[in-house]
This record gives structure tokens, C-alpha cells and sequence, in this order.
């Protein structure tokens, strides 16, 4: 095992554990969740085969999901970022024959491109998980505030823990 995939297994049971029991009893004004375990599906490697990346990004949904008894919308919001996330990488970094490293990050692609990428994904997750909360569109703007809000905070939270695991050698932001 190669010390970035050491690394990133240490990473992502810390976030699981720290989404599960903190996390996922915070909600700021009564309407933003983080949801920061998703940052280990965007920074898996582009090496890796689809197969994987889904099979990844299926068993951390449900763990979270089983965690937090939430019947199944964090697996469907994970498994659309997993889906998603090599295009929406295209659409901001189309050359990925340049990319210096594998692993999506703020060293690798960035801080606008990064931000981007993160924003997209966390809005795409957002949406899902509370449309499937809610199932229903009769409270739209509640809808729409939690959705905003969690997205902000959730880019926030991915910016902030790529920015901490940046190598030794390299600024930090």
C-alpha cells in the first residue's frame, strides 16, 4: 500500500467517524448541514476504474446512511458524485493529461478550479439529499435556503480539510 493511499484511508475513517457522531448533529440555523465525508470521493484518484469509484463511493454512503438512519439518501447523493465528478472536472479542466497529480486537489488543479469542482458536487449532493428529506416541494424556499446554506458550508469545510492535508513542503492556504 503506497503511502497517498495510507493517507487517504486514514483520511476518510476520520471523516466518516467525525460525519457520523459530530456532523450530522449540526445544523446551523436550523437549516445548514455540513456534509464534509464527500470530500473523499472528490479527491479520489482519476486513475481509478469506474467500477471502484462506484464501489467506494457506494460503501461510504451507506455507512453514513446506516450511521445515521437515513434510509439510502446519502448512498444516492454519493453515487451521483461519483458519476458526475470526471465531467464536472472537464468542464473546468479540460486537459487532464496536464493534471500534476491524480488526486483532485487544491495543489493539483488550483484554488479556482478546485473551488469550483467542490462547489458543483457539493450542490449537486445538496440537492439531492434534502429533496429526498423533504419529498415534497410545498416548503420550496425552506428547500431552497437549506440547500444554498449546506452547499456553502459543505464547500467551505472541502476547501478548508484539501487545504490541511496539502504536502509538508507546500504552502498552506
Amino acid at each position: 500500500m503506497t503511502k497517498s493511499s495510507l493517507q487517504m484511508l486514514v483520511i476518510s475513517l476520520v471523516l466518516l467517524l467525525v460525519q457520523v457522531v459530530v456532523l450530522n448533529r449540526i445544523c446551523l440555523f436550523g437549516i445548514a448541514v455540513p456534509f464534509a465525508f464527500i470530500y473523499i470521493i472528490l479527491r479520489l484518484p482519476l486513475t481509478l476504474s469506474k467500477e471502484w469509484i462506484f464501489t467506494i463511493a457506494f460503501l461510504i454512503g451507506l455507512m453514513v446512511d446506516v450511521f445515521s438512519d437515513t434510509g439510502g439518501m446519502h448512498t444516492l447523493g454519493c453515487l451521483s458524485i461519483a458519476a458526475l465528478r470526471r465531467p464536472v472536472l472537464h468542464l473546468y479542466f479540460p486537459r487532464e493529461d496536464e493534471l500534476t497529480d491524480p488526486f483532485p486537489s487544491i495543489h493539483s488543479l488550483g484554488m479556482p478550479i478546485y473551488f469550483k469542482y467542490a462547489f458543483s458536487l457539493s450542490t449537486l449532493f445538496c440537492i439531492i439529499a434534502f429533496i429526498l428529506e423533504e419529498l415534497s416541494f410545498f416548503r420550496i424556499w425552506h428547500l431552497a435556503e437549506c440547500i444554498v446554506a449546506s452547499t456553502a458550508l459543505t464547500t467551505v469545510l472541502l476547501i478548508g480539510i484539501d487545504s490541511l492535508t496539502l504536502p509538508r513542503n507546500e504552502k498552506r492556504l
